[in-house]
């Protein structure tokens, strides 16, 4: 499966599932999916979240808290969860505020891992 059906299957199987998108936390996607007319650029959303990321990242490393492995940051509008894959690369999905969270965090992880195991 590409990269780019995996997301999409992603999205769609969320309830309220927008977009989803492989990135590094230096802005340069892998491969996105987003469904059609979404209010928003994820090129600038994803690139955004992922200079936070990295500070977040280094906080976490400087405070010796262990490693990050998920982020979530809702906003009235949309609910945007994260998972790192590995040391350079991050997995989100962003889903509606009223989109189903628990089952996007399962979904996020599950093709998290898998995303780990296939790169590496």
């Amino acid at each position: 499966m590409s990269y780019r059906d995996a997301l999409k299957s992603l999205t769609e199987a969320v309830g309220g599932g927008l977009a989803a998108i492989i990135m590094g936390y230096d802005g340069i996607a892998i491969d996105e999916y987003m469904v059609p007319n979404v209010p928003f650029d994820l090129q600038l959303v994803a690139v955004e979240y992922a200079n936070l990321l990295r500070d977040v990242k280094r906080t976490v490393e400087l405070l010796e808290n262990g490693s990050m492995e998920e982020v979530s940051i809702a906003t009235d509008k949309v609910r945007v969860l994260v998972r790192i894959i590995n040391e350079d690369l991050f997995l989100a999905l962003v889903i509606t505020a009223d989109g189903n969270f628990g089952k996007g965090r399962y979904l996020l992880n599950r093709e998290a891992m898998r995303l780990r195991t296939e790169l590496g």
